[in-house]
């Protein structure tokens, strides 16, 4: 982030940072998207338990934080301050602080090559303590292994002294309380 000076390219548009109210920076993004201003909202999908069970969740890449792309001489900034979920403009004094092109051309780039992508579990990670909660293993403890496909994962379950794989449905596991 830089501080805005004024020098020749003070008319360019550029990208700013506001601060959301929190949990609003999707209604935040929306709104000022009604007003016709430019707005990058990066947000990933995640795995993330809701009710029991996995869901895939949109959530944002900086909670409480969105870009928002405007020309210091001709945009409009007053309604900024009273779009529902803004908290404000990020500044440095009274001088609202600007985002290179550069990087929020990259947080682009790799928010929709991520998107581009099948999703991956990032609920459970290799090596974690899971717990088996349906089934004829119930109430064993395993070792997270992999995914296999969106809803089986391969866990490691000891059973007779020996490590056995086992493939098992996704929504029955949960993380071991360690």
């Amino acid at each position: 982030m830089t501080s805005e000076s004024t020098q020749d390219g003070e008319s360019l548009p550029r990208w700013y940072v506001i601060q959301c109210k929190g949990g609003e920076s999707f209604r935040a993004s929306e709104h000022l998207d009604n007003q016709g201003y430019e707005v990058f909202h990066p947000v990933l999908e995640v795995q993330k338990r809701r009710r029991g069970k996995l869901a895939w969740v949109a959530e944002p890449l900086f909670p409480h934080y969105l870009f928002i792309r405007l020309d210091r001489m001709a945009s409009n900034w007053r309604p900024i301050r009273s779009t529902r979920g803004v908290l404000r403009l990020v500044s440095f004094g009274n001088e609202p602080v600007f985002v290179q092109d550069a990087l929020v051309d990259t947080l682009r780039d790799r928010v929709s090559a991520d998107s581009s992508r099948d999703r991956a579990n990032v609920y459970y990670r290799q090596g974690d303590i899971v717990e088996i909660t349906d089934g004829p293993f119930r109430a064993l403890q395993a070792v997270f292994e992999a995914q296999k496909g969106e809803e089986r994962a391969i866990v490691l379950l000891n059973l007779l002294q020996q490590t056995q794989r086992l493939e098992v449905s996704v929504e029955a596991l949960r993380k071991h309380p360690s």
